[in-house]
């Protein structure tokens, strides 16, 4: 980057940048001379060694600047003509690398904020309450309250799924009285709410109406960062006059929990969940690290079985779901199953007379695994002691670890473990499933739970503290940097090459998030080989396989730095006179006879190679 007058300047403006693939060698250059509001340089002491003639300068300006509030939400500051607004609402001039504070400029009237022109008309629900309904956290009997409700869209949406729901805004519904509820929401309220303090009341006063589940979201990423907007307070005010606070995603979850003093559990960006019940909160956190298990299926027929399996099926399915027998007390079928078999060892064994014993270990120790990465990442907030979990938990760490302090201590362990790099590359290399690059792996969401334990924990200290990317169906296992990055395919599974409508990339050192949108983009990243993401169990896996292996025969996937984008990809089917069609590879009809004839030929040509290679 070249910022020409960095030493004179004390914000110098960026005047040009290259970036090079250190793997390709491409080179991306953007040039800034031109620009009316380049970006700009804050903190200059921090790119230089304490020894520079001009460090304590630099540093002193930093430090003046800190203590007025100028360097405050980052992303309102980083270019030319934010910075200088926000010099402007501070009543505060810059001469050289020193500030003079005119406190008559100070933008002492604040503007007239309109928060009611924040809200959105809504005819499905907004993603917030999605989530808590897809995550079964309303039941038949849950009553529903909407805290700063607008338009009312989510109350319809609640009411029409036939749930009891009412709620309040200061503006649309005035005279609705807030009252307690099951469920209460607070959806994109607070980062509307200029006052600091009036902030924080509404997320009091909501809080006191909740009695299960309280859901708070807010604004955490700023999609148009340079338009429109002028610095104001600790956020930003829009062009209708609305403001929005912008909060970084851990900074929102501290905000949440030292204000209510409980513990905030992130669904997604922006969007947390807030139990009244601990131990709910604890059942919803182990449920996100629970994975499928299938029952196994009967391989031999027996007669004693057949005689039983009324009272065996609840039972199968009952040790498929804990990975164990129950105990007296914990299957609504135990007295005519007990009275039956005497006990539940015995029952098992006619069980284990017709299905595959090796597919019922598996499945205890799918379960194990699911305790060690829930109990290792617990270990980041609140590690429940053994009597606050729910007695079916207990019976699980007994049957599965002996005990809970040997669970801890294996928790720990595999804990200590995902810091090393060195370790998560070798599980990289080994797993079964994933495309697999010397910097990465990556899976489809589905195969998440196939994986090593140690993946799933690496995975699982992303999403336990920021979310996962609401729609993410793909992520990436990064290796030499401790990153995770969700992605978002939209018709994953129609698309025989689906491209990349978002992503979000967590850097776990600092838990920055950076976020990329890819709609509207008109040469975006494209997906290739979709077999290479998920396991062998996936309902399209044999068709994507089939796709892959044609087009790896006929040389379309040899080049990958030409084809990782849309139009390299469409260039690439033209040139080989190819096209797909419901994930099928065919010639161009309309290709030209002569360039398709050699195609063929040399396809052929390359077949036969590769036998005679094989037969040697």
């Amino acid at each position: 980057m070249f910022y020409p007058d960095f030493d004179t300047d004390p914000h110098p403006a960026l005047q040009s940048s290259i970036i090079v693939d250190l793997q390709t060698l491409a080179t991306n250059y953007r040039d800034y001379r031109t620009s009316d509001n380049p970006p700009i340089l804050h903190r200059k002491e921090t790119f230089v060694t304490p020894d520079y003639p001009l460090y304590s300068e630099f540093a002193a300006l930093t430090r003046l600047e800190q203590a007025l509030g100028l360097l405050r939400n980052t992303t309102a500051i980083g270019t030319r003509v934010l910075w200088e607004q926000r010099l402007e609402l501070q009543g505060v001039e810059l001469r050289g690398h020193s500030l003079i504070v005119h406190p008559e400029r100070a933008k002492g009237d604040s503007p007239r904020i309109e928060r009611h022109k924040a809200a959105i008309a809504r005819t499905e629900l907004s993603r917030p309450v999605r989530l808590a309904v897809e995550a079964d956290l309303f039941s038949s009997e849950t009553t529903f309250f909407d805290y700063g409700c607008g338009y009312g869209g989510d109350i319809r949406c609640i009411h029409k799924l036939g749930y009891s729901s009412t709620g309040w805004d200061p503006y649309y519904s005035p005279d609705t009285p807030p009252i307690a509820a099951d469920v209460v929401n607070l959806g994109y309220v607070i980062n509307v709410i200029e006052d600091t303090g009036e902030r924080r009341e509404a997320l009091i006063k909501a809080w006191e109406l909740t009695r299960q589940v309280f859901i708070v979201s807010a604004q955490v990423l700023i999609s148009d960062r340079t338009r429109g907007q002028i610095a104001y307070g600790d956020g930003v005010v829009t062009r209708r006059n609305t403001f929005q606070k912008y909060y970084e995603q851990e900074e929102l979850k501290t905000y949440i929990e030292q204000v209510l003093e409980v513990e905030a559990i992130p669904v997604a960006l922006g969007i947390y969940f807030v139990f009244r019940d601990p131990s709910l909160g604890q059942s919803f956190r182990a449920s996100r690290y629970r994975s499928r298990a299938t029952t196994p299926r009967i391989r031999v027929p027996s007669k004693r079985f057949e005689d039983y399996q009324g009272l065996l099926t609840p039972l199968m399915k009952f040790i498929s779901d804990r990975g164990r027998l129950p105990v007296k007390g914990e299957m609504l079928q135990q007295m005519e199953l007990l009275a039956e078999f005497a006990s539940f060892k015995r029952a098992f064994q006619v069980i284990l007379q017709v299905t595959d014993s090796q597919e019922w270990e598996e499945i205890a120790q799918k379960r194990r695994e699911d305790l060690l990465v829930y109990f290792a990442l617990s270990n980041f907030s609140h590690r429940p002691k053994l009597a606050e979990l729910k007695p079916q938990v207990q019976e699980d760490i007994k049957a599965l670890f002996g005990s809970y302090k040997q669970l801890l201590l294996s928790a720990d362990e595999i804990l200590f473990a995902v810091g090393n790099l060195d370790i998560i590359d070798q599980c990289c290399q080994k797993s079964e499933v994933g495309q697999k690059l010397p910097n990465s792996l990556t899976i489809h969401v589905s195969s998440l739970e196939s994986l090593n334990p140690l993946l799933r924990l690496y995975e699982g200290c992303a999403s336990r503290t920021i979310g996962r990317m609401d729609s993410a169906n793909v992520i990436k296992f990064h290796i030499k940097a401790p990153k995770i990055s969700y992605y978002f395919y939209p018709n994953f599974d129609l698309e025989p090459h689906p491209t990349l409508s978002a992503s979000m990339q967590i850097d776990l050192r600092d838990l920055q998030v950076i976020y990329t949108d890819y709609d509207g983009e008109f040469n975006p990243p494209v997906l290739h080989q979709k077999d290479t993401l998920v396991t062998c169990e996936y309902p399209q896996y044999a068709k994507f396989v089939k796709l892959s292996d044609r087009e790896q025969d006929w040389g379309l996937l040899d080049n990958w730095q030409e084809i990782k984008r849309l139009k390299g990809w469409q260039k690439c089917l033209i040139e080989h006179c190819a096209t797909i069609e419901n994930h099928q590879l065919r010639w161009r009809k309309d290709a030209d006879p002569y360039k398709l004839k050699l195609l063929r030929s040399a396809l052929n040509k390359k077949r036969v190679n590769s036998k005679n290679f094989f037969n040697t």
